[in-house]
């Protein structure tokens, strides 16, 4: 194992204290700062110190790909990095978004590549981007379409009249939920502050003030963005610190506010909806989503070892494991496939393979080997362990 260090990206709706708190450094930051990046994305790879110099993560895994990432991991993925490892620190909603699966980003992708003339792209890579969110605090989250009926009687408790068809189309089932998904994110320009404002001012039974709440954060913020309607269609979810939402491909989501650590393929494919000022593409989006339901979106962690915790996803891209440290539980062992990334969030965790140990303290972080066998951490404290997935 030896230090990596992260990139932190300045995305406006991010926290000005949680990371540098973290880290500890000056609280206010200069500036938001959205999410602390680990790993080896072309977009802010991380570096690792070199004779003095900090060498991007990428460079160092050209250098020896099989031994870095594995012969099955590059003969799997290619010599990359399959993961990317991220702590998320929102401050405001993120845009409503959703990520093709690997078929769609490849031909997206291809597509995209053979236009010269495209100013905005869609697939900025070959690559899917499914993910897993652990929160580390308590954490709110708009995650996959509930069931249509609940939505219907929701929106219908708004009392707009301008959504009566939309209502409709719900109260069909699941065949209606892409009908009335379509209606919204299409609804007419010169309409869409008039709905907005309808939805803001409407007197709902208290039953619905969680999402009248909801609507109002929305709608001051995305004043003429009809995605303020659309996220009542989705699933609104507090997550309590350890518990986790997976979000495949084609799955609908949005997160609103806390602290997690992300786990996800190592793309940046984003197809987004709305509540947003960057680019946005309704028609590429309803053409990737999967129109169902997600009843139960919340995974709640599988104990691994004594201290240690995984979240089980069906991807081979990632996996993911928490650990916890004290006077009970002073040392775990793991098992790991590939390329493993360890980040200590609390308390001070040494990491150790056979390529050598750290000592990590709150926000630091290391990287290790394929072929550094079992990693061990010892200490008290608390810390999140990347590594890929068994296939």
């Amino acid at each position: 194992m030896e230090a990596l260090r992260g990139r932190i990206r300045d995305y406006a709706w991010g926290s000005r204290e949680v990371l540098a708190r973290l880290q500890g450094r000056p609280v206010p930051s200069d500036r938001p700062e959205a999410e602390l990046w680990l790993g080896a994305h072309p977009g802010d790879p991380g570096t690792v110190d070199r004779a003095g110099a900090q060498v991007s993560l990428i460079d160092v895994l050209a250098e020896d790909p099989r031994r870095w990432l594995g012969a099955d991991v590059v003969d799997q993925f290619g010599p990359r990095l399959p993961y990317l490892l991220k702590v998320l620190a929102p401050d405001a909603p993120l845009s409503l978004q959703a990520h093709p699966d690997a078929e769609q980003a490849r031909a997206g992708y291809a597509a995209e590549s053979a236009d010269p003339e495209l100013t905005h792209r869609n697939y900025v890579d070959p690559y899917h981007k499914p993910e897993l969110l652990v929160a580390v605090s308590p954490f709110q989250a708009l995650c996959g379409f509930r069931d249509p009926a609940e939505s219907a009687e929701l929106l219908d408790a708004f009392g707009v009249p301008a959504l009566v068809p939309v209502v409709a189309a719900l109260r069909t089932g699941t065949e209606g939920l892409r009908d009335a998904v379509r209606a919204l994110l299409t609804w007419p320009e010169s309409d869409r502050a008039e709905l907005v404002s309808a939805l803001a001012a409407a007197d709902v039974p208290d039953r619905y003030a969680r999402s009248a709440a909801l609507v109002g954060d929305l709608a001051k913020r995305y004043p003429a963005d009809p995605g303020v309607a659309v996220a009542l269609l989705l699933n609104h979810v507090d997550l309590a610190p350890g518990e986790a939402i997976w979000m495949p491909a084609g799955n609908l989501h949005a997160y609103l506010y806390g602290t997690g650590v992300e786990i996800l393929a190592a793309s940046d494919n984003v197809l987004r909806g709305g509540l947003t000022p960057k680019h946005v593409d309704v028609r590429e989006l309803l053409r990737v989503l999967r129109f169902e339901v997600l009843a139960d979106p919340v995974l709640a962690p599988v104990q691994h070892a004594p201290g240690v915790v995984t979240w089980p996803v069906p991807v081979a891209d990632f996996a993911l494991h928490g650990v916890r440290l004290d006077g009970v539980v002073g040392s775990a062992s793991l098992d790991l496939r590939g390329p493993r990334i360890a980040l200590c969030l609390g308390g001070e965790v040494t990491v150790a393979d056979r390529a050598g140990q750290v000592r990590l303290g709150p926000g630091q972080a290391a990287v290790g080997p394929a072929d550094g066998g079992p990693l061990t951490l010892s200490g008290v404290g608390e810390a999140y362990v990347a590594s890929v997935g068994r296939s």
